[in-house]
């Protein structure tokens, strides 16, 4: 974070010394928030505390005093470059942490394609901000991580195709910032990192200029390199020391290698995964309609649906031998469905989702052995790996947060302890007058556990959100909701939870 302060201050000087001052000070936005939830039960409600970019808590009273300054890139608008930065951090109570950097960065743009380095909100792509229950790769439910990230971040129409086609996408290399929170965290006996690296990866193709159009995407994502901790006995630590330097990083981005602690069968190096989505969208004159499919994989065999068990019998039983494979069901999926009114102020926005993640590439994992040649790669465990700490930072899932996330355990482990079920999700939202907003979101989700550690009977969870939002004048806002969970998976939770708010450019 530090580093990133000083890019900003010193592309600051040398940009105000050049004469162009005024383009670094132009549309300088700040924006300062008290927030302050209150709760009975076990935690904060779900949906008071999950996709909030990780500035949340699950304490039962939590709050924080935010403030943040940024200029954005649309102010170069008008400019084949542009440069932006930010600052945004928070003082919290109740929080992993009481100071919180939550965004610093600095970013450059040339033409179409634009250079990020430090930590930054990234919203969730091909889905609802507000009202979907999250993205199952890249979501906006975790802390951001500090990163370098290259971008083509809107669609861009590819030549020749009378703009048919366009393209947007992201490459991005970055570490995590929670070595300290999970030390304390984590109980005897459980595992934990320290030094792990990020990497995230995305293209998607638009297709189409009328009315039908359709959005294919492919997201995917990787944690490596570090060391890995697991206690044997009370302070006797065992630790291995994953991949590192440039062949990790190649590895992260072309999946390949294997662990270190791997020899006969070895995995594709780090803990990868990701996504495919599909997203088919209709412009009525009155009416907005869309259709979207997000498919996640933890491996080769899940994202393909398709694995090799070819091998050879006896001394051969580690060779291929035979044009013979292995074709999984496509039952794991999230389908969502999206509907804007253009005309309806009372109800603007609908969205429903089906999340169903309990297949995993069936419950069995089978390695070929001179014995049983026969290869079944089952088991998958989403968002859990057996040398990281999951798809997780600072206790929150990166993904869907329909994903019992780390935060929740009392026994000192980190990992997802429920990551097989199957959930309903509603969310709308609308205008009751000029100034006054809601929001309302739904789900109802059935846990079984894991395939490692499975509930001994099904939990269930209800889980309820209401909120109001005010916009005042002179950049005031308030924001109030209520929220409610009641079930066995997450417990039984009311709260509220009140928002005040100030924003607006600097004068000149």
């Amino acid at each position: 974070m530090r580093n990133v302060l000083s890019i900003i201050l010193i592309m600051c000087g040398s940009l105000a010394a050049s004469g162009q001052q005024r383009s670094l000070t132009d549309s300088l936005h700040y924006r300062a928030e008290l927030q302050t939830t209150l709760s009975t039960g076990d935690h904060t409600p779900l949906w008071l505390n999950a996709n909030k970019y990780g500035l949340s808590s699950l304490k039962t009273a939590n709050g924080y005093l935010r403030g943040a300054v940024a200029r954005p890139l649309s102010a170069d608008d008008g400019r084949k470059w542009g440069i932006g930065y930010g600052v945004d951090m928070a003082v919290a109570a109740g929080f992993t942490s009481t100071l919180v950097m939550q965004q610093v960065y600095v970013e450059g743009r040339w033409l179409k394609g634009t250079l990020t380095v430090g930590a930054k909100e990234y919203p969730m792509e091909l889905k609802n901000q507000e009202l979907s229950s999250g993205s199952q790769t890249l979501g906006i439910n975790a802390r951001p991580v500090p990163q370098v990230r290259i971008a083509l971040p809107e669609y861009w129409t590819i030549p020749g195709t009378r703009n048919w086609l366009a393209l947007k996408g992201h490459i991005a290399y970055g570490k995590t910032t929670d070595d300290n929170w999970q030390k304390d965290f984590v109980s005897p006996q459980n595992r934990y990192t320290e030094g792990t690296f990020y990497h995230s990866k995305a293209g998607y193709l638009k297709i189409g200029p009328s009315k039908f159009t359709a959005e294919l995407g492919l997201e995917m994502a990787c944690q490596f390199g570090g060391k890995s901790y697991y206690e044997l006995s009370r302070d006797d630590w065992q630790w291995i020391s994953n991949e590192g330097g440039l062949k990790s990083m190649i590895h992260a981005f072309v999946p390949g290698g294997g662990e270190v602690n791997e020899t006969t069968y070895e995995n594709a190096s780090g803990n990868q995964l990701g996504s495919w989505i599909v997203r088919l969208n209709y412009e009525a004159d009155t009416w907005e309609g869309s259709f979207y499919l997000d498919h996640f994989f933890e491996d080769q065999s899940a994202m393909f649906m398709l694995d090799y068990d070819g091998y050879g019998d006896g001394a051969e039983w580690n060779t291929k031998k035979d044009n013979k494979y292995l074709l999984y069901d496509f039952k794991d999926m999230m389908l969502g469905w999206e509907l804007k009114l253009k005309q309806c102020d009372w109800l603007k926005n609908i969205v429903v989702e089906y999340l169903y993640s309990k297949y995993q590439s069936g419950p069995v994992y089978h390695d070929r052995t001179q014995t049983i040649s026969d290869h079944i790669g089952g088991n998958d465990n989403y968002y859990n790996h057996h040398i990281f700490t999951g798809w997780q930072h600072w206790g929150q899932v990166m993904g869907n947060p329909l994903y019992r996330s780390p935060l929740y355990n009392d026994d000192g482990s980190i990992r997802v302890a429920d990551n097989r079920f199957v959930a309903w999700h509603l969310g709308i939202s609308g205008k009751i007058c000029e100034p006054l907003n809601y929001r309302v979101l739904s789900t109802y989700q059935t846990g079984l556990g894991t395939y490692n550690d499975p509930f001994t009977s099904k939990q269930y969870n209800f889980s309820l959100l209401a909120e109001l939002s005010w916009q005042l004048k002179a950049g005031w806002s308030v924001r109030g909701a209520l929220a409610m969970d009641s079930g066995k998976l997450l417990g039984d939770n009311f709260g509220a939870q009140i928002s005040i708010a100030k924003s607006g450019i600097f004068a000149k």
